[in-house]
């Protein structure tokens, strides 16, 4: 049985990601700013409490784990509510520590980058790329201190892999929402091409069961990783329902000279994740209408 060590344990892609490597048999080390009260612990789970961005705690506390695989998720997520100077501080310093502690103990890499990185969603104007789909070959041109965060991370990430040679995944993962999700229900009821405000990802999500299997996926030795790897982990669809071209053209007047889009795709293609990793994405909103019709059809 190996052991895995998760930062961002409390947090709702940490908490889904503790519960399931728990449930498949892991002994889970859960890691955050505090630990949770006795009432809301999981049986054989270890929890915690550190401050990453110290790196003498940070190696104490994967040293003493002895980890198998670091599957590193805290990160402050949104540059709109807090000072810039502290989302950069917070997610780099904190990313090094992390990693190089588990590249020492021989740990694999796995942590949770972001789509932010190619300057989607916090740009001061609106953004598109020179071309869609958008894939990991995309040029990254972050203008908010997230998205460059999330840059500097993957280089730490990379630089951890060969001084250690252990591999290290980069998980881009797209807008992570959750079963029930209601923010995209009601995106898509109100939404109106003429008065929309552009979309940073273009409507794009991903759904934390496919963040969580691809975390799997990622951790198991078995998967074929050397040094560092970056990959897209998006939804295959968009939450609109619409046609993702002609969307993005409505709402921003344009489309890049080079578009090759069809019906509601996502505007990231996740082709290098099904190779690397065996990935596609398996869950949709549109599992959560049919749920709902469902009830309200047996209801009735």
């Amino acid at each position: 049985m190996d052991t895995v060590l998760v930062t961002g344990s409390d947090g709702g892609v940490g908490g889904w990601t503790v519960d399931a490597l728990a449930d498949a048999g892991h002994e889970v080390v859960a890691v955050d700013r505090r630990t949770p009260p006795e009432r809301e612990r999981r049986d054989g789970v270890d929890y915690k409490a550190a401050d990453l961005t110290d790196y003498g705690e940070t190696r104490q506390l994967v040293d003493a784990a002895a980890p198998d695989a670091v599957v590193h998720l805290a990160a402050i997520p949104n540059p709109e509510d807090h000072a810039g100077s502290r989302v950069f501080a917070n997610n780099v310093e904190s990313a090094y520590n992390v990693f190089d502690a588990a590249g020492t103990a021989g740990a694999r890499i796995v942590w949770a980058s972001s789509e932010s990185l190619y300057g989607t969603v916090f740009a001061a104007e609106d953004w598109l790329p020179d071309r869609l789909p958008i894939d990991e070959e995309t040029p990254t041109r972050p203008e908010d201190p997230y998205g460059l965060s999330k840059v500097v991370g993957e280089e730490v990430a990379a630089a951890a892999a060969r001084r250690h040679g252990v591999p290290a995944v980069s998980l881009r993962l797209s807008w992570v929402t959750f079963p029930g999700d209601e923010r995209r229900r009601e995106a898509r009821e109100t939404f109106d091409p003429a008065t929309a405000d552009p979309s940073g990802n273009c409507w794009s999500y991903v759904d934390v069961r496919d963040v969580v299997s691809a975390v799997e996926t990622a951790i198991d030795p078995e998967t074929p990783i050397e040094g560092h790897e970056a990959v897209l982990i998006v939804a295959a669809e968009n939450f609109l329902g619409r046609d993702t071209a002609a969307t993005i053209e409505a709402v921003r007047g344009e489309l890049p000279a080079e578009c090759d889009l069809d019906g509601d795709e996502s505007v990231f293609d996740c082709a290098k994740a099904e190779r690397l990793l065996g990935w596609t994405p398996e869950h949709s909103w549109r599992d959560d209408v049919c749920s709902d019709e469902t009830r309200l059809s047996t209801d009735d």
